[in-house]
């Protein structure tokens, strides 16, 4: 019998495996981002599906097998999709993509405290501090990989200056060039 781990996770991505089942890529709070395999996840009616939607927060179960990981359970705690308004889901999915994009293995069980706090000031962000916002907390995320040492612009500003905002996003830029990725 495999041992079954419950952690709070949010969703980042889905994508189809075999007929019904599906590889959902997790930022969970214990194990950072993981990859597990969910069956039965594209059938109609499925009871997992709408607690594992893109952007969803949910408490999941998730169990070690031979081949990686594999999701048995899922229970929905907000539904940041609903939540949030379309530009606030793509800035989200920016910064997700970033995680994605930057995180490879499991680890990194800190970024999901950033992103879980980043959905909450995207929820009744204008669209300048939604842009501010998505800025600092790329910044942050880059900081916490190990691939910005600069200081970090506080999160609760409501916009950058123009000057700011540049100098941010060239931060950004060269995190990313350093990656390699």
């Amino acid at each position: 019998m495999r041992h079954k781990y419950v952690t709070e996770a949010i969703v980042l991505q889905r994508t189809p495996l075999a007929e019904a089942a599906t590889l959902v890529t997790l930022l969970t709070e214990e194990f950072g981002l993981v990859r597990a395999r969910a069956e039965g996840l594209r059938k109609p009616g499925a009871k997992l599906s709408s607690a594992l939607q893109t952007l969803s927060h949910s408490e999941v179960t998730l169990m070690r097998g031979k081949h990686g990981w594999r999701l048995s359970g899922a229970l929905l705690t907000k539904n940041w999709f609903q939540t949030l308004s379309p530009e606030s889901r793509e800035r989200a999915g920016r910064v997700g993509t970033l995680i994605l994009r930057l995180v490879q293995g499991e680890g990194q069980g800190s970024l999901y405290d950033l992103y879980d706090e980043f959905l909450g000031k995207l929820q009744d962000s204008t669209e300048e501090e939604g842009d501010t916002a998505e800025c600092i907390y790329a910044l942050r995320i880059l900081s916490e990989l190990g691939l910005d040492t600069g200081d970090i612009p506080e999160t609760d500003q409501k916009a950058l200056s123009a000057q700011a905002r540049r100098d941010v996003v060239m931060r950004i830029n060269r995190g990313i060039t350093a990656s390699g990725l």
